[in-house]
């Protein structure tokens, strides 16, 4: 029953890590530059994502613009779109097969075949979880990189957005899911391998000792 229980909460933190994935992904403020100038009324807030590039002034009005060559783009960002679509795919998959294989559901048939499909759920949560803390830790270090470098002027320097955010926690609640149903799913059977096997006695080898034995006594 506990473990039951613990894949359940596992199931739900693997629900809102992907959810966290897909808008990550979505999400145009991977990294943010605010530029106030010499007067606010003119403040705008430029955000960049992985598909789109948006900016926001402070009157109200909101533009985005979409990244559609995809060879002009940073190798980062090239690889953080394909690191988290791929992240999305897996633990998209994790999903459907955790759900046939969790000990709380009545699909998957028996009790091993569960047990599998659980483990290989759990390895897809893994496996979602490192492609998404690459990209945002990939990502991260070169918004960092460029913000301490000194011949870059302060008006093109940026921070890290909220969607780095999501992704990174949403990394963490993967990897924490796919641990779980894969140390839950396979349960050993408690004092197997500390106690010996029984010995069975035959009776019909100690009535022959004892009637050697009392032949012995007659002679």
């Amino acid at each position: 029953m506990a473990s039951a229980s613990l894949q359940f909460f596992a199931f739900i933190l693997a629900l809102f890590g992907i959810f966290g994935d897909i808008t990550a992904t979505l999400l145009p403020n991977w990294k943010v530059n605010a530029d106030v100038g010499s007067n606010i009324i003119t403040a705008i807030t430029q955000m960049q994502g992985l598909w789109m590039d948006c900016t926001w002034y402070s009157t109200g009005m909101f533009s985005c613009t979409l990244k559609y060559s995809v060879l002009s783009l940073p190798v980062y960002i090239q690889a953080a779109r394909t690191t988290m679509v791929l992240s999305c795919i897996l633990s998209a998959f994790g999903i459907c097969i955790t759900a046939v294989g969790m000990k709380c559901t009545k699909l998957g048939g028996d009790t091993d075949s569960k047990s599998h499909a659980c483990f290989a759920g759990g390895v897809c949560f893994i496996l979602a979880g490192i492609f998404g803390l690459v990209p945002t830790s990939w990502y991260t270090r070169e918004i960092i990189a460029s913000f301490l470098d000194q011949t870059i002027p302060e008006s093109s320097k940026h921070e890290p957005g909220g969607a780095v955010y999501i992704g990174f926690i949403s990394a963490g609640f993967l990897l924490i899911a796919g641990v779980i149903f894969c140390t839950s799913c396979f349960n050993k059977q408690p004092g197997a391998g500390i106690y010996p096997p029984p010995q069975h006695h035959f009776p019909s080898t100690e009535q022959e000792s004892n009637a050697g034995y009392d032949l012995k006594d007659y002679v």
